[in-house]
């Protein structure tokens, strides 16, 4: 399988994690947003990442990607069966790409992406009304909800949803914000252990070597 993206994005990061735990083999074709490169631009007519191509299967959007793997690849399960368990996977999934990510993404761009990137100044007032106004209530809600470091959003196994939750996550680090662990505990220590598991580690782990070197923001 080629994925075509950059782990640097929480999407893409998403699919390889998943890819990762399925212990299916694939190949990382870095390309950029809007990338004129026409096997990737085959694969997402809209141009974003990531997209793959499985054996001239090729498919965008990373949700509908790591469905189309769980079906392609059912063991082990990241999207359970049972209704109840489904739903809240699939909610967790949409709520970390549709809430979570806005927010996180109007503080990566600014503080990374246009610096380290594109070379241009960032919207650092954007970025840091985002971090002061917007994460604190997500935060606030993730607290509620998430479970001990080690344990699972949905089930007692990793899904989907932990895996989605946890990408931007990375993000944000590499953004330079810390979780306040006096008011955000469990989500400090949530987003910590996810962090480290296995499917997340190694990407993490070349990302932020990746910026030590450049001299990015880091927490």
């Amino acid at each position: 399988m080629i994925v075509y993206g950059s782990s640097m994005s929480p999407f893409v990061r998403k699919v390889i994690a998943v890819l990762t735990v399925k212990g299916v083999d694939f190949n990382l074709k870095s390309v950029g947003f809007q990338d004129p490169d026409p096997d990737f631009r085959a694969a997402s007519p809209l141009g974003k990442m990531p997209a793959i191509d499985d054996d001239g299967y090729k498919l965008a959007d990373s949700s509908a990607i790591c469905h189309y793997i769980e079906a392609r690849h059912p063991e082990p399960t990241l999207i359970p069966g049972a209704a109840e368990d489904r739903g809240r996977v699939i909610w967790w999934d949409k709520y970390a790409d549709t809430v979570l990510m806005p927010t996180g993404g109007k503080i990566f761009f600014n503080r990374v992406v246009a610096p380290v990137f594109m070379k241009m100044p960032g919207d650092d007032e954007m970025a840091d009304k985002a971090e002061a106004d917007e994460l604190p209530v997500i935060l606030d809600y993730l607290e509620r909800e998430v479970p001990d470091a080690g344990s699972f959003l949905v089930g007692d196994s990793l899904s989907l949803a932990d895996i989605s939750l946890a990408s931007p996550f990375a993000n944000l680090s590499h953004a330079g914000v810390s979780i306040d662990e006096g008011r955000f505990a469990r989500v400090k220590a949530w987003t910590d252990s996810m962090l480290a598991h296995p499917c997340l580690a190694g990407s993490v782990a070349r990302e932020r070597a990746f910026f030590e070197k450049m001299g990015a923001p880091r927490d």
